[in-house]
């Protein structure tokens, strides 16, 4: 719009007159409705930033007298315009103007006295629907859990929350709920506080749970088994994508569920809490299974569900195997491995896109990881995807298009989170056997985490793992004896650069590098190191070297037949 033409609406507004402002309200937002973009770089857009400024105080003026239905919407409409522009949202950031907008959005405390509860926006009257007696219920909880506070700010928070509880409650239009639930999760994420209330005394887990089974439209049995309503015994991943609504409210619920939930597996949870996150994991399956209207929008969905698995006490990821075995389903050991296949694939398209690893992969690699820990089934078979018996003995293990060549190379990034995460992953698909270990990922890859678990000197970290015996393939037990421990392949021979010297130049040769390594040393450009008792590493002092010719350190504590790891 060209600067006299605000100016004029500002003109009109001005008056103080509702049919003047009415008029000019409507012309602007009709020219404007369409505009999401916004440039102040000009010295003519910045003045016309000046003037919606004030076009905004104006219109919250008028949001704090009693206005006619048609001029109430058009203010309403004229405020949304204007806090597109992220330049121009002074006017709407103080306390007078969010406690009107409060108000009338009907999460302020004294909302009853709003003239936006005498008259209805739109010329309807608000469904009153739900059970009467359960609405009394639920705001006399939330009152009797949410005392008054002293800060304003509260006070509006908590009445958003009671106008959550109560949109869930009575079940209103799609976009009502989706706007309320866009704003809980945005109170969510940046009040702890918040969080603290939704869950524990808002039962906000359940309450969420619940709404997104209804969203979903799913029917959950007593053995946690879900089916969409009216597709009852219909594979899930045949059922019809999910209606752009239904993802659009499920993704919302699941991002706040993530934030009330981020820190539940690190404390222990009564038997009340771990049914209540069975049942949420449950539904957490189905929605990992399903798919909404596009591969794009399908992937964001199953992204924000695989975050929340991931919050999840570990021993309620059991659901994820409860179905039964179907026609079409993934059998493995007589489970149904179709969810841990869904979450393999998933993870391997991330892997393959390479594109921000630590937020787009670590989430679905680290519940893999537990997954495993904690599940023989699912260990035993993600190793048979992951890391099959061995026969490429002349590649390097990080060398291929193999699953375990991708995940290897993970474990040579700069980014130590993504390193360690994909170390781990390995480690514990091996069962946490440095033997078994090395031999999927060479010595040198595998180095990191062995030294900082203190395990370079070799064993066995104690674990949960059952026994198995290996069957190693005819290839690795041909070339087992001359495989290079350190990049775990077969090497071709190298000439002895030390062939046809004397002892006297060998000497030579080792005393030059000895003082090379000292000069290094002494210039604090490296620190030598030596392996302790326990298997960690410590700094080596002038005395060590006379130590270690009466006493090596370098012993394997390996069990003769640690190599042994069938997974069948």
């Amino acid at each position: 719009m060209m600067n006299m033409d605000l100016s004029a609406v500002i003109e009109e507004m001005e008056t103080g007159d509702q049919d003047s402002a009415l008029t000019a309200l409507q012309s602007y937002n009709k020219q404007m409705n369409q505009c999401f973009t916004f440039n102040r770089d000009e010295q003519k857009d910045r003045e016309e930033g000046k003037l919606q400024k004030h076009l905004g105080e104006l219109v919250l003026g008028f949001l704090d007298r009693e206005l006619q239905p048609s001029c109430l919407l058009a203010c309403l409409e004229t405020v949304r315009i204007l806090s597109r522009d992220k330049n121009c949202l002074d006017p709407f950031t103080n306390q007078f103007a969010m406690s009107t907008l409060a108000r009338y959005a009907s999460i302020a405390v004294d909302s009853a006295t709003t003239p936006a509860h005498s008259q209805s926006v739109d010329g309807q009257e608000e469904d009153a629907g739900g059970d009467e007696e359960e609405t009394g219920l639920c705001s006399k909880v939330l009152k009797e859990s949410s005392p008054p506070s002293e800060n304003p700010d509260q006070e509006v928070i908590v009445e958003a929350l009671k106008s959550i509880c109560n949109i869930l409650l009575h079940n209103e239009t799609g976009q009502v709920r989706f706007f309320d639930l866009r704003l809980t999760f945005l109170l969510t994420a940046l009040r702890v506080d918040v969080r603290a209330q939704l869950a524990q005394e808002l039962h906000g887990v359940s309450l969420l749970g619940n709404h997104l089974e209804a969203t979903l439209g799913l029917c959950c049995s007593g053995t946690l088994e879900t089916a969409r309503a009216g597709f009852e015994g219909i594979p899930t991943e045949e059922l019809p994508p999910l209606s752009r609504q239904q993802t659009e409210l499920a993704m919302e619920i699941l991002k706040i569920l993530f934030n009330i939930t981020f820190d539940i597996n690190r404390r222990k949870v009564d038997e009340e809490e771990a049914a209540v996150y069975r049942h949420l994991g449950a539904i957490l399956r189905h929605c990992l299974m399903s798919h909404a209207d596009g591969e794009e929008r399908t992937e964001e969905f199953h992204s924000h569900t695989v975050n929340l698995l991931g919050n999840l006490p570990l021993p309620c990821l059991d659901v994820l195997l409860m179905p039964k075995v179907q026609q079409g389903s993934i059998e493995y050991m007589g489970v149904n491995m179709d969810a841990v296949n869904t979450l393999l694939k998933f993870m391997e398209k991330r892997l393959d896109r390479g594109h921000k690893l630590k937020e787009t992969l670590l989430p679905s690699l680290n519940l893999l990881t537990e997954s495993a820990r904690i599940h023989r089934e699912t260990r035993k078979f993600l190793r048979s995807k992951v890391l099959p018996p061995l026969r490429d003995v002349k590649n390097r293990p990080e060398v291929g298009n193999t699953l375990r060549n991708k995940i290897v190379r993970l474990m040579t990034l700069i980014d130590t989170d993504v390193k360690d995460c994909a170390a781990e992953f390995l480690f514990v698909l091996c069962k946490e056997s440095v033997s078994r270990f090395i031999k999927y990922t060479g010595y040198g890859n595998a180095a990191g985490l062995l030294a900082a678990r203190g395990l370079l000197r070799g064993g066995k970290d104690p674990g949960i793992y059952s026994e198995d015996e290996d069957s190693e393939t005819e290839e690795y037990r041909e070339a087992k004896a001359q495989i290079n421990p350190i990049t775990g392949v077969v090497e071709e021979e190298q000439p002895n650069p030390m062939e046809g010297m004397t002892e006297e130049q060998k000497e030579y040769e080792a005393m030059k590098l000895v003082h090379m390594f000292d000069k290094l040393s002494r210039n604090h450009l490296i620190q030598p190191m030596q392996l302790g008792m326990d298997g960690t590493m410590t700094e080596m002092t002038t005395e060590d070297p006379h130590k270690l010719t009466n006493k090596p350190l370098l012993q394997s504590e390996d069990p003769p037949n640690l190599d042994s790891e069938d997974e069948n």
